[in-house]
């Protein structure tokens, strides 16, 4: 069940991550693996990095893993450029 929930929320994420980066956008398996990937990161950075939460629950792990998947989205764009 829990695997389900990584899935719903990194597809979420990824989505929203999308729609803010226009152009984004990697389709659904894309937007999923890129929202898992950007929970990820924006776990590490808030735990450990920055050392707060932004909130329990699944609201605050969508709004986490957005972050995270909009600087992931941001940095591809760069390397894709370069």
């Amino acid at each position: 069940m829990e695997f389900i929930i990584y899935l719903i929320v990194g597809g979420i994420a990824g989505w929203l991550a999308g729609v803010v980066v226009k152009g984004g956008g990697f389709g659904l398996i894309g937007d999923i693996i890129v929202g898992i990937l950007g929970g990820l990161i924006a776990g590490w950075l808030c735990a450990h990095v920055l050392n707060f939460s932004i909130g329990g629950g699944i609201i605050g792990q969508i709004i986490t893993s957005a972050i995270g998947a909009i600087i992931l989205l941001l940095v591809i764009r760069l390397v894709k450029r370069a």
